[in-house]
């Protein structure tokens, strides 16, 4: 790119691709037909990832974000393939989605309990289906991780998320978006505690493999403790000097490189790393990270900051990042 295309692309700022954080052209293609109304078109691509949980986790979240309010059109396609784990899991996760959206305020439960009421049916209709997914397709570990974040929204007892967590990752050790769950489930701010959260974070950033995005947890992990005590949070004097050294010990050691491609996840690795490196004015290191993003920022971290696409539009305007 030359000085004046550099000009020109510093004067349009940004490229930013809301809520996409991925490198799927594939996912792409599907997610906008299905935010259409063209569910049919997510089938094929939920039925790809089949042995792939990694992929299969990332699509059937994508996907089911993108069908929401379109619930019945699922349940339409099931009436014609009953056997089909692939539409009883998007059916189950759709209705996660929906629920969330439902969720009240934590300030304003108090006046809303039917609205606190309404979400918690919705989130319990999501059992059944993911049940039968998993009744179909015995080694997929992809319903679980979806009724960890139903376990999450419905605040169930910890044996019970202990429970479904197991079962996701004694068939998946390294799925992503399951260790995700679990983070977020061990975080103060959901009933658990910083102490056995970062416990949890540490341990599995050391033993993540090469290319993995697990690493990642550790910069949540410090996001989520500091938004369970303060929300939004601001960027000034938040990361103290000891969480900054560790946060640039983690990012030096891990790179989004692997056989077999880049992972899945890592976008959303790139996001969380450049999101601290912005939080504590490291500039170096979180232009290189955001730059990465391709302007495909994800919820996490940013919505502790704020609305995401202005946090991270914010983010780069001020680090002068050029992603076009």
């Amino acid at each position: 790119m030359g000085v004046i295309e550099v000009d020109r692309a510093r004067a349009r700022g940004p490229r930013v691709i809301p809520d996409r954080p991925w490198a799927d052209p594939v996912l792409d293609e599907a997610a906008a037909a299905v935010h259409r109304g063209v569910l049919t078109a997510g089938v094929p691509a939920l039925t790809a990832t089949r042995g792939d949980a990694e992929i299969r986790s990332l699509r059937v979240e994508a996907l089911s974000r993108a069908a929401a309010g379109y619930e019945h059109v699922i349940e339409r396609l099931i009436s014609h393939d009953q056997g089909n784990p692939d539409l009883w899991l998007w059916l189950g996760r759709t209705r996660i989605e929906q629920a969330w959206a439902l969720k009240p305020d934590a300030k304003a439960r108090a006046v809303q309990a039917h609205r606190l009421q309404a979400f918690h049916a919705a989130m319990e209709s999501a059992r059944r289906p993911l049940l039968i997914a998993a009744s179909l397709a015995p080694a997929d570990p992809v319903p679980w991780e979806c009724l960890m974040w139903l376990a999450l929204g419905l605040d169930r007892p910890r044996p019970d998320k202990d429970s479904v967590w197991s079962e996701c990752v004694r068939r998946w050790p390294t799925l992503f978006a399951a260790h995700l769950a679990r983070l977020i489930t061990l975080s103060p701010g959901w009933g658990g505690t910083a102490q056995e959260m970062f416990a949890f974070a540490r341990s599995t950033a050391a033993r993540a493999p090469e290319g993995s995005p697990l690493p990642a947890l550790i910069p949540l992990a410090h996001f989520e403790n500091v938004a369970a005590e303060r929300s939004p949070m601001s960027r000034s004097g938040w990361f103290s000097f000891d969480v900054q050294r560790e946060i640039v010990s983690v990012a030096g050691h891990w790179t989004d490189r692997r056989l077999g491609g880049v992972h899945p996840r890592s976008i959303e690795a790139h996001n969380a790393f450049g999101a601290a490196f912005y939080v504590a004015d490291l500039r170096r290191p979180a232009r290189g990270h955001l730059a990465r993003t391709g302007g495909r920022f994800s919820r996490l971290p940013w919505s502790h900051l704020g609305e995401p696409q202005q946090q991270f539009l914010r983010a780069c305007g001020r680090l002068n990042v050029i992603t076009n």
